[in-house]
Parts: C-alpha cells; structure tokens; sequence
C-alpha cells in the first residue's frame, strides 16, 4: 500500500517521487514506468473521438488514483483519490487516512483545521468539504440522521451540520479555491529538470512556402550557485531551412537523440525507383522531445531540410513520445475571385476544417501503416498523409493532425536545371517524401 504525503494546492508523492499539479503528462508516465513493480494496473483513458472534449486520466486502479490532465496542454490538473481503503495518506507527515486511522470528519477537522461551511450536492449526494487547493467529499447515503441545512448562511450557500463518523469518499488536489473552476497551473521550476520547452511555435513562410520555424522557449535559470534564486526564463529562437547542424546546435541546444535514417521502402513511390542507388551516407533527425520537434539533416551538406511537429494525441503511435508542439501554421489561400488570403492552421485544427477553407478537397493521401516489427500490428489503425504546400499532414481517423512535415525548396543538382526535373503529382511526392520523414525517433523511456 503507498504511503503518501498530500501538499494541498502541490502534489502528491513520497520521498522517491510526486506527482506536482503542472507536471507534463510525460513526467508522469516516467514516474509510473520507473515504478513499475511498485504501481501496477495502470489504465489510460481519453475520448477516442474528441480528444479534445475530456480530460486525458492516468487511473492507478491498484492505489485508487487518478491523475487528470488539461486536454489541451497535457498538464496535470487535479489529482483525485477515489478509494481511501487503497492507499495511507498524511499531512505535514501525520497520517490522517491509513488501515488504523478512517478519514472521519473529526479526523479531517483534527488534521487540516477550520475551513468554510461545505457545500451539499444534491445530485451525487455527496457534502464537499473545501480547503484552498484541497477538497474532501463525503458520502451521505449511510447517514442516519437527515442533514441541516442553514440556506441563509454565507450569502446564500447552504450551510451542513455533519454526523459525527461520517468518512470521506473522495480526495481532490487541485490549484485555487474552486475545484469546478480549477486550470492547470503552468510549469513548476522542479519539472524542468534541465530541458527547454516551447511555448508556442510559429511556422515563417516566404513566397513560396515555409521557410524556418520561430521558437519561444521556456526555461529555468538560477543565480549563480543559488538553487533558491530559480526563475523561469522566457527567450525567442528562430531556425530556418539551410541552417547548418553547428547553426541549430548553437540555437536551440544538443538534441535528446539523434537518430540515422536506415533505409527508405517509400522510394518505390518515385518515377524511376530502379536507378536509384543506395547511398553511402545517411540523413539524420535530431529529436526534441520537449519541443515536439524534430529537424532533419542533409547527409553530405549537413543543413537542415525538414522540420517535423509533433501534436501527441492520444491513439497515436508516436503518443508520448514528444510533447504537444503547439504551433501556427500560415496557408495561403487562393480565391477565384479575390487576392490570396492567409488563414492559420493549428495544433487543434481539424483535418476538414482546412479543406473547407481551401474550397476544395486535396488529393487522395497516402496510407500509413506503422508497426515497431514486422511480427506486430498498429492497434491505433493507420494514418493518412496529405501534401499541401510544401507540407505533409499526418491525419488520424478521428480527423486530429497527428504531425506536420515541413519542407525546403528543391535544390537541384549542377546538372539538372529546374525545368529538367520530372514533375511529381501532390501523391508521388507526399509518398516519396513520407516514409524517410516519419519513421525515426524512439520511445522516450
């Protein structure tokens, strides 16, 4: 049975771990990994259809746990015990909920103190008890007695006189005074942990389409020598196409991995795929985890050519891998009638909701089948990989973009002028195109 220090309006943890309100989904499933032995039978739950609409939740079925993440941003918002039985709980290092010692209203009121009169919900039947950042609820169905209600007390909240032996059904952890009002706080300094992140990402494009990428980044400095002094720091960073690898090492950091391109089984999708010839040196990705980027590099002249951002939904195949790359995407838009207009392109964007505003449908995509072997099977179903102006969406069949895939202009060789090259239809080169950009990386264990 864990035993657990509770840190109103914080965390939940021990001294080997804690949970921290803020925490990114990522810090969480390593934290569950690491333990593995010790916390089993977790469960992962989400709306398949509309990720979106529902919290994502991490339930500890075994402890009587859940870890409830903002949708959008993949923060920890609340931290909720729903079964007391299955786990020891303590405040400022006093258990008040164990197998010796029941959660009473007495034991609450010993432990925490006076707080404002509760709130009675008559639909779940339950009593909420609430501190800042910390609610407790009581169940009222194996009461004896009926409640007493003062509905002019506090301005018109009711006011509940509580049975003497009443036990607490559930524990919340949330950030503020009200947990149906409650956000995701930002980023505790403790969970940077040494890497940057990316606030938001800015897609800058030229004429002729996406030209580099604009970075607010975010991290945690200190003083000199003085862990007590950290703040966050807040810094913009832009890396463009052509950048070397020396470029966006001095601009965003060493990478998380590098990872080299081994083969290439999309090449059968190429005019002339039989004079191909293998080469002697491979591409390579660097991966940002933190970021949800990855950056792809020429092999012989070592510069960037492909950017790729990363959305991390759920029932992906790459989920959790990366954080959320929360991005802006400009897409020029050709009317009939009137001037290019620029509309933007999300993170949150639907797949048909750009289709819409491009008037008409983009070409049949190319299908991708993901799989770690040739043994396994993808159980999150294949994904669709449509190009458009010099990008390749990865769409998911929920409609969500799993990854946009960012590409420089054609650098022909000396010996072939632009004209000369053979033209590729939007499916020929988004399927030439697809495989080298997304198969890379590796779990991020």
């Amino acid at each position: 049975m864990l035993d657990l220090e509770v840190v109103p309006e914080r965390s939940l943890g021990n001294e080997q771990w804690e949970f921290t309100l803020g925490m990114p989904l990522a810090q969480a499933v390593a934290i569950l990994q690491k333990h593995c032995r010790i916390i089993k039978n977790v469960q992962v739950l989400y709306s398949e259809q509309s990720p979106l609409s529902h919290d994502l939740i991490l339930n500890l079925t075994q402890d009587g746990i859940k870890l409830l993440f903002d949708a959008f941003n993949q923060r920890l918002k609340v931290i909720e015990v729903y079964d007391l039985t299955k786990v020891k709980l303590k405040y400022c290092g006093v258990h008040f909920n164990s197998q010796a010692i029941a959660p009473t209203i007495e034991q609450i009121d010993q432990s925490f103190g006076a707080t404002h009169p509760g709130v009675y919900n008559s639909a779940e039947q339950l009593f909420h008890l609430n501190f800042r950042g910390l609610s407790f609820s009581f169940q009222l169905d194996s009461w004896t007695e009926t409640p007493k209600y003062e509905p002019n007390f506090a301005h018109g909240l009711a006011s509940l006189q509580i049975p003497h032996g009443a036990t607490v059904k559930r524990m919340y952890i949330y950030n503020g005074n009200s947990l149906q009002d409650t956000k995701a706080p930002l980023m505790p300094l403790s969970c940077f942990l040494g890497n940057v992140y990316a606030e938001n990402v800015d897609v800058l494009r030229d004429g002729t389409g996406p030209s580099g990428l604009r970075l607010r980044l975010l991290t945690a400095g200190c003083g000199p020598g003085v862990l007590a002094d950290a703040k966050m720091r807040v810094f913009e960073r832009c890396v463009y196409f052509g950048d070397s690898c020396q470029d966006v090492l001095s601009t965003l950091g060493s990478p998380h991995k590098v990872f080299y391109k081994s083969e290439d089984k999309m090449k059968i999708h190429s005019p002339s795929p039989h004079k191909q010839v293998p080469s002697k040196c491979n591409d390579y990705f660097f991966n940002y985890f933190t970021l949800g980027v990855d950056i792809l590099f020429d092999a012989n002249t070592h510069k960037v050519k492909k950017f790729v951002l990363h959305t991390n939904y759920p029932g992906h195949y790459n989920f959790n891998i990366y954080h959320r790359c929360e991005f802006k995407i400009p897409l020029v838009i050709k009317r009939d009638s009137a001037d290019s207009q620029t509309e933007t392109c999300t993170t949150y964007s639907k797949w048909d909701s750009i289709q819409d505003l491009l008037g008409h449908p983009v070409e049949k995509p190319v299908v991708l089948h993901r799989s770690s072997s040739p043994n396994n099977t993808n159980p999150f179903g294949s994904t669709f990989c449509f190009g458009l102006q010099r990008m390749i969406f990865e769409v998911m069949q929920n409609n969500h973009i799993a990854s946009v895939t960012l590409y420089g202009p054609t650098r022909p060789s000396s010996q072939l002028r632009t004209s000369d090259l053979p033209h590729l239809s939007t499916q020929e080169w988004c399927g030439e195109e697809i495989l080298s950009t997304l198969h890379h990386g590796a779990w991020n264990c």
